[in-house]
């Protein structure tokens, strides 16, 4: 039975508009299982491990911006990580897309969920045959918003006839790291086209032009428009 996983990130929320979080963004990876992925997984988790971080759950966004569990790592440390990531993604043949709102233009929840749901609906739907032409789709979320789960839920089984929604932990997928990866570059890719990006995020990257070239540029290859 041929299967397509999908799994699901979020960035922001769906309270009112905030300056510091102007976005809403879902991003989701798109895995052929019948593509055996263990030897890239293996190597991460042993780059990882000789980098101090056996067993460890990446979360880009707080390593970009020195928070959480990185607050006391160097920022070499901090981008040998996400670089082992970025080398991981280029071996797994997977897709992303992201779909993103702008909360100054939504006034409530209830838009901003119709919004998304139109979006996810006309990039599924662009992209039906291929999708409908595995046995079954396996969702992978881990619930952080209702809303969302409300909305892959209404969209999907719409959609496609066998549709399996699973609730997961991150630190038990790789590729749920990776959802959250391409997630957090796309709000950086967006922070930096409306000259947006913190101090900690310039930081990080260097310079806008450092950020192309290792990581926004590597990584939009793998978009799947």
């Amino acid at each position: 039975m041929s299967e397509l996983s999908i799994f699901i990130d979020e960035s922001g929320d769906f309270g009112p508009y905030d300056y510091r979080s102007p976005y809403y963004i879902i991003t989701m990876v798109f895995h052929d299982q019948a593509i055996d992925i263990s030897a890239p997984i293996a190597k991460l988790n042993t780059d990882l491990a000789n980098r101090g971080f056996p067993n460890h759950c990446v979360h880009t966004g707080p390593i970009i911006r020195r928070e959480n569990e990185y607050e006391f790592e160097s920022i070499e440390t901090r981008r040998r990580i996400l670089n082992s990531m970025v080398t991981f993604i280029k071996h797994c043949k997977v897709r992303y897309h992201s779909f993103h709102i702008e909360k100054k233009h939504i006034e409530d929840s209830v838009q901003a969920s119709a919004q998304l749901s139109l979006l996810i609906s006309r990039f599924l739907k662009s992209h039906y045959e291929e999708i409908l032409s595995y046995d079954k789709l396996k969702i992978y979320y881990d619930n952080g918003q209702i809303e969302i789960s409300r909305i892959l839920a209404s969209v999907f089984t719409v959609l496609f006839p066998e549709v399996e929604i699973k609730k997961v932990t991150p630190s038990d997928y790789r590729l749920f790291q990776t959802a959250d990866m391409f997630c957090s570059m796309e709000l950086i890719r967006l922070k930096m086209e409306a000259s947006a990006l913190s101090s900690s995020e310039l930081e990080f990257f260097g310079n806008t032009r450092d950020m192309k070239k290792n990581y926004l540029n590597p990584l939009s290859k793998f978009r799947w428009d």
